[in-house]
Parts: C-alpha cells; sequence; structure tokens
C-alpha cells in the first residue's frame, strides 16, 4: 500500500525563453514510466507510493530536464507521509 503522496511543480529555465511545455510533458513522461499511480493537475502533479520510490522519480526528472538543455530547475515538492497508507482518493473522495 501506498505510504505518500508526493506533488510536483516542475520550473525548467529554457534556453531562450521557450515554451516550458515540452519539457513538462518529458517530465510527465518521467513519472508515467515508472508505474507508480499519478494525476496531473493544472499546476502540479501528484503521485502515490513508496515515499522513497516517489522522492527518486523527482531526481530523475530534475535530471532529465538537464538532459533535454534546461540550464536549472526549480521543482516545488510538497509530501504527505502517512505509514498507515495514504491514496490519491483519499483526500478527494468527497469533492467526486
Amino acid at each position: 500500500m501506498a505510504n505518500a503522496l508526493v506533488s510536483i511543480q516542475i520550473i525548467p529555465k529554457t534556453k531562450n525563453g521557450e515554451d516550458v511545455i515540452p519539457y513538462v510533458d518529458e517530465a510527465i513522461k518521467v513519472i508515467e514510466q515508472s508505474g507508480v499511480n499519478y494525476e496531473v493537475h493544472p499546476l502540479e502533479t501528484t503521485m502515490e507510493g513508496d515515499l522513497q520510490q516517489l522522492l527518486e522519480i523527482v531526481a530523475v526528472m530534475n535530471k532529465r530536464m538537464i538532459e533535454i538543455g534546461s540550464s536549472n530547475v526549480i521543482s516545488q515538492v510538497k509530501v504527505l507521509y502517512q505509514p498507515e497508507g495514504i491514496t490519491l482518493g483519499t483526500l478527494t473522495e468527497k469533492y467526486r
């Protein structure tokens, strides 16, 4: 069972002020390829899983931004760690 939710907003610095959306799409692809459960929202993406695994995904996302041409990356991360278990739906089910 998942013990953490990690939300990330990744803000890559582009070379000449290009649109960041292709970079963000690539960051989301990193999450998708990891196999964890996730939801994309307008200002951030939230992942569900083991805390250590999710933090490793954040690191891979940042490295990927550099690989594709960003000179630096700001990552705003929120973490909910709940050892007895937590899911994406737990916090939002009453709104659906």
